[in-house]
């Protein structure tokens, strides 16, 4: 018995001992296990980083490729106007950007790094020196002020595939760089899970730590009861479980600063992604920017073209020259009417609201919206008992309806039935979108074609969205009538269903004073009458920045039989009213420098009240919102003599009442 109980102590410190060397054994190998893991995350991380570098590069490369083209295509478009008007100003602007191109060339050059887009860069490089040689003539006979000599050579330099093929190789270095953004994210993916999964290991590395640190403990605690001469042993064993613990607690707080790390670089994948949406964007922006130079191009070649058609024919056959210019006037119109569309988009144009009957505006339109969608096409209609009026712009209104037909056209395929419907409604507050408590007047547009799918649906409405092949559309079309509904106080609604049609419903407020104004006159309501001529000799004061728009005014004016005198600027307008008696009219633009034409008219109100105002414009931008402008005539340019006439009479015959004149809008049809 003593014998054992003297073999007891040696029993029990040779369990200690076998406790210790494993103990030992598992912190060497968790340590061992831990800096591996460690070390692995961090290269990871590194590699991780890398493919992001690489991602960012790419995205360099890709918007210097659309600048450059962006910049070519500025360049052309000065020369374009440089030939055209012979300023030094626009010529200026011309080198400014085929320098900045020239730079732009150089900088691409530095970025890219693979020798087949070296080798695009030096042929893009060369497209552009040749590019330059073909401009060059057009340039150099605009600045020699030469006439028409620079018109023909700018022609003949669009005839060049050179510009094509410059855009061509800068579109192929764009996509070869997608194809290796589209390889490096997917590296960044790989390497970003392979650390999540690293990350994911250390966590769980951690927690056997701990448990074998308190295991260790329990150990500690058991060796400390069965032998009390194991005090220094089992006080070491404490110091080593503190150490574990210390260790457990090091590397958890570096675990959780590996995590804020990854939610970092997630928030800046996250804004690389929101880069390339917003490239993508931009490259929808120069599709549609090239299709407006297209158009442009094809109008002023037939300006450009009956004009010199008709100088020549002017001594020959004056039928012949008459023919030209009414070709060139022509032209000239298209133009005028692409560019209020163009401003109607952009809501830099404001409307021009009158008491409209949605029932017999649409039905004046049938015939123009049967031409439109075609003869395989069944319309069908329904229109309300009573014609509720609404107040909005009415060639807005039929812009939106002929739209929504074209949109119904294409989803038919050309074949099917087409639904237009109006209703006169009553709404509570929030019953449709954000519209109010009150009566509207509904326009609902329906198809029997293929629908829209339910993912599309949320941005049916967002600029440059469209469902239709490339070429077939830009996406502004929905855009426009959700802007136009706002502006005129509605909304707009969809609901499609796959394979089952598309209804789409304007609400637009019913308006009780445009209907006791409105009356209706070749299908649509208006609420002027007819005014007198002005009489000849009327002295008119007109503002113009512009010389040319100037002079082709004034001689327009007395071609007229009416006094004029000019003037640059409002400064100088208020000066002639101080000192020149008999002015009945103010001719002024509505965008001019140091004091736009509504800053004018404020001034004139105060200090002579009887004096008629008329607003010529070709665009409103920030010189007024439509509170300044109501109430006043106005012109848009350009305009012809006709339309010039006309707008003077209407601002000139309300003097004669002493009334303010009433809005009224003048165009060259």
């Amino acid at each position: 018995m003593a014998d054992e109980e003297l073999d007891a102590p040696d029993q029990a410190q040779g369990r200690g001992s076998w406790r210790r060397g494993w103990a030992s054994a598992g912190a060497l190998l968790a340590t061992i296990l831990l800096v591996t893991l460690v070390i692995m995350v961090t290269l990871s991380n590194r590699a991780r980083d890398d493919a992001l570098a690489w991602e960012r590069h790419t995205y360099d490369v890709m918007l210097l490729t659309r600048s450059l083209d962006a910049t070519t295509a500025r360049a052309e478009a000065a020369l374009g106007r440089y030939v055209l008007d012979e300023q030094i100003e626009t010529g200026s602007l011309y080198y400014s950007e085929w320098r900045l191109a020239g730079r732009q060339i150089g900088r691409l050059r530095s970025l890219v790094r693979s020798p087949q887009q070296r080798a695009s860069v030096i042929k893009v490089r060369s497209l552009y020196q040749q590019r330059g040689r073909e401009l060059s003539p057009a340039a150099a006979a605009a600045f020699a002020k030469r006439g028409n000599e620079g018109p023909s050579y700018f022609y003949q330099a669009g005839k060049t595939p050179t510009g094509p093929d410059l855009r061509a190789e800068l579109d192929r270095i764009a996509s070869t760089e997608r194809e290796e953004l589209r390889v490096r994210m997917a590296e960044t993916k790989t390497f970003a899970a392979q650390s999540d999964k690293l990350t994911e290991w250390l966590g769980w590395l951690g927690v056997l730590i701990g448990i074998g640190a308190i295991s260790l403990g329990i150990a500690a605690y058991r060796a400390l009861t069965d032998r009390l001469a194991a005090r220094q042993q089992a006080e070491s064993e404490t110091i080593r479980a503190t150490t574990l613990e210390h260790a457990v607690q090091e590397r958890t707080r570096e675990l959780r600063d590996a995590n804020e790390r990854l939610r970092a670089e997630a928030a800046e994948r996250e804004a690389a992604e929101a880069q390339l949406r917003q490239v993508q964007k931009m490259e929808a922006i120069g599709q549609l920017t090239g299709g407006i130079a297209h158009d442009f191009n094809n109008m002023l070649a037939v300006v450009v073209g009956g004009l010199d058609l008709a100088r020549r024919k002017l001594g020959i056959s004056r039928k012949e020259a008459e023919d030209h210019i009414e070709n060139a006037m022509e032209g000239a119109t298209r133009a005028a009417a692409l560019t209020r569309r163009l401003l109607a988009f952009a809501r830099s144009e404001p409307l021009q609201p009158e008491g409209v009957a949605p029932a017999a505006l649409v039905s004046g339109m049938l015939d123009l919206i049967d031409r439109t969608i075609g003869e395989r096409i069944q319309v069908n209609t329904r229109f309300p008992d009573e014609n509720w009026h609404v107040w909005a712009d009415p060639n807005q209104l039929e812009n939106a309806v002929l739209n929504l037909a074209v949109n119904a056209r294409d989803a038919m395929h050309g074949s099917g039935e087409l639904g237009i419907s109006i209703d006169n409604v009553g709404l509570a507050a929030g019953e449709t979108g954000q519209l109010e408590a009150g009566e509207y007047v509904r326009i609902s547009v329906s198809d029997t074609g293929t629908g829209i799918a339910p993912e599309h649906l949320e941005k049916v409405f967002e600029p440059f969205f469209t469902t239709k092949p490339v070429g077939k559309g830009t996406g502004l079309g929905l855009s426009q009538l959700f802007g136009f509904a706002r502006q005129s106080g509605g909304d707009v609604t969809l609901d499609s269903r796959m394979n089952a049609g598309t209804t789409v419903s304007l609400y637009l407020p019913r308006s009780g004073e445009a209907a006791a104004q409105a009356a209706e006159k070749h299908g649509r309501p208006i609420h002027s009458v007819e005014v007198a001529p002005a009489p000849a000799g009327t002295f008119i004061l007109v503002v113009e920045d512009d010389p040319r728009v100037s002079r082709s005014t004034v001689s327009s004016l007395e071609e007229l039989g009416y006094r004029t005198i000019a003037c640059e600027s409002g400064k100088q307008a208020l000066e002639i009213m101080k000192r020149s008696a008999g002015i009945e009219l103010v001719i002024t633009d509505v965008m001019m420098p140091e004091m736009t034409g509504p800053e004018l008219v404020r001034h004139l109100a105060e200090d002579y009240p009887n004096v008629g105002i008329l607003f010529v414009t070709g665009y409103v931008g920030e010189a007024g919102e439509a509170t300044d402008l109501a109430g006043y005539a106005m012109l848009r340019k350009p305009f012809t003599v006709a339309a010039l006439a006309d707008a003077v009479s209407g601002a000139v015959a309300p003097r004669a009442s002493g009334s303010r004149p009433v809005s009224a809008t003048a165009a060259a049809e």
